[in-house]
């Protein structure tokens, strides 16, 4: 019989932080980071760096808990870390799924960016093994989830398997994962150039005319297919990660025979998929849901 989880608590219907915020407006980094900030169960090392750990979170009830792996955004630089997805994680965790929320060495930090961010993220995600022989973990029911930047690593390491032996990101045996889902998730390297302080060129080190292989290794569009899953939701006022993007990945995802999905919502900017308070976060949460197989009457 599959386990029952606890209903949301009346906690996670979150104030919205400004008054003069409406249907119409969307949400800030700065709304984001006002947000109440739950701290983790656990805070882990899973390598010697010091940012190289992960927040583990874990649902009330009991059995094995099935896993979602967070990926935070930021534009891959070191300003931006974990925290601001607090209450991200705290909600998805009260959906009944543990969550592993990674940190991981960014832009400005010694060793970030290329390979160093690439590969902290995938040994986060190998490290659910360890984790798994203390904590009860269900290691057959793993899906990934990032926002912005870290949309675009989620992509990466759904892709990851993908990468040539000879490549410094190969790693053997990665985790299996069970789907992948991206909230403004920056899918094309090359394309992608608006916004962020340049660190979409910094982050591999140079422009594609200089590191081509790098571009090849690391931009999610040229590693497909992902032979898994893929949801990709962006919000249609989204003026830091277009829109355009998604469109483009998700054709060429199914052109190679994946299964990906692309839902847009109106309204919506940046950061709102990731605010537990926003009006469709009710999306999100099901399709969380659809993932997990985690009944849907919360």
């Amino acid at each position: 019989m599959r386990k029952q989880f606890r209903p949301f608590s009346i906690s996670l219907l979150f104030i919205i932080v400004s008054s003069q915020m409406n249907l119409a407006q969307t949400i800030s980094f700065s709304n984001i980071e006002k947000l109440p900030q739950p701290q983790a169960d656990h805070r882990i090392a899973y390598g010697n760096d010091p940012l190289q750990f992960g927040d583990l979170r874990l649902p009330k009830s009991k059995g094995k808990h099935p896993i979602i792996i967070v990926i935070h955004g930021g534009c891959w630089f070191a300003q931006y870390d974990l925290q601001h997805l607090n209450s991200f994680c705290e909600a998805l965790t009260r959906l009944g799924a543990a969550t592993w929320s990674l940190e991981y060495r960014r832009i400005g930090n010694d060793g970030g960016g290329f390979p160093g961010t690439f590969q902290d993220v995938a040994q986060g995600v190998d490290f659910l093994r360890t984790l798994a022989k203390k904590y009860p973990l269900d290691l057959k029911c793993v899906i990934v989830i990032g926002h912005s930047a870290g949309g675009q690593l989620a992509l990466w390491l759904a892709a990851r398997k993908n990468l040539p032996q000879n490549s410094v990101l190969y790693m053997a045996h990665p985790l299996p994962l069970n789907g992948v889902i991206s909230l403004a998730g920056i899918t094309d390297l090359r394309k992608y150039r608006p916004d962020c302080d340049d660190a979409v060129t910094k982050l591999p080190g140079g422009v594609p005319e200089q590191f081509a292989v790098r571009y090849q290794r690391t931009s999610p569009i040229e590693l497909l297919p992902l032979k898994i899953p893929v949801r990709l939701i962006y919000g249609a006022k989204d003026k830091i990660v277009p829109l355009e993007l998604g469109k483009e990945f998700a054709a060429a995802a199914k052109k190679k025979g994946d299964e990906v999905t692309l839902t847009v919502l109106e309204d919506v900017g940046h950061f709102e998929l990731i605010s537990p308070q926003a009006k469709d976060w009710s999306t999100i949460r099901e399709i969380v849901f659809s993932f997990l197989r985690i009944p849907t009457h919360h």
